[in-house]
């Protein structure tokens, strides 16, 4: 059974997972290796609909081969094949973290150049944000608060579950 992290981008998911698993599954990752470019790079050349098809396909496998953590991108649960996928598994965790918080902490992370973040305004990004809750809402079988905790107090959290 795979410890599934879910949340917007942001949220901690990598971080969170590495802590968990070093050897955790980050879709970002795969996704770069899989294409073959950065994510960035890929929404630019083929669109949001042709990453978010790659994406699907490989949550399927991940899934399917068992890995003990999966870190999931940000869109994930945008996709209804992979929401049935997700309620199949019998561990979802949503990081779940209020916007603002959220906002600064994507603001400040000159690391990680997030497509949906730099070509959307603060209130546009909100909206993207708000779409998104409920869909994690949906798939989550646990709910775990991340606005106030420390990576090492979230996956204490986990690890209790």
């Amino acid at each position: 059974m795979a410890k599934v992290l879910l949340g917007f981008m942001g949220a901690g998911k990598t971080t969170v997972g590495r802590l968990l698993d070093p050897s955790f599954s980050d879709m970002d990752q795969l996704m770069i290796g899989k294409l073959g470019m950065p994510i960035a790079d890929f929404f630019t050349q083929y669109g949001e609909t042709a990453f978010r098809q790659q994406e699907s396909l490989l949550l399927q496998e991940l899934l399917a081969s068992l890995v003990p953590v999966i870190s999931t991108g940000g869109g994930i649960v945008l996709n209804p094949d992979n929401r049935k996928l997700l309620q199949a598994n019998p561990c979802n965790i949503y990081l779940k973290i209020d916007f603002e918080t959220l906002y600064d902490r994507i603001k400040k992370d000159q690391d990680h150049q997030r497509p949906l973040f730099l070509t959307n305004n603060q209130e546009d990004f909100k909206v993207l944000f708000e779409k998104r809750l409920p869909l994690y809402e949906e798939v989550a079988t646990h709910i775990i608060d991340v606005t106030d905790k420390t990576p090492e107090e979230i996956v204490e959290i986990i690890r209790c579950l």
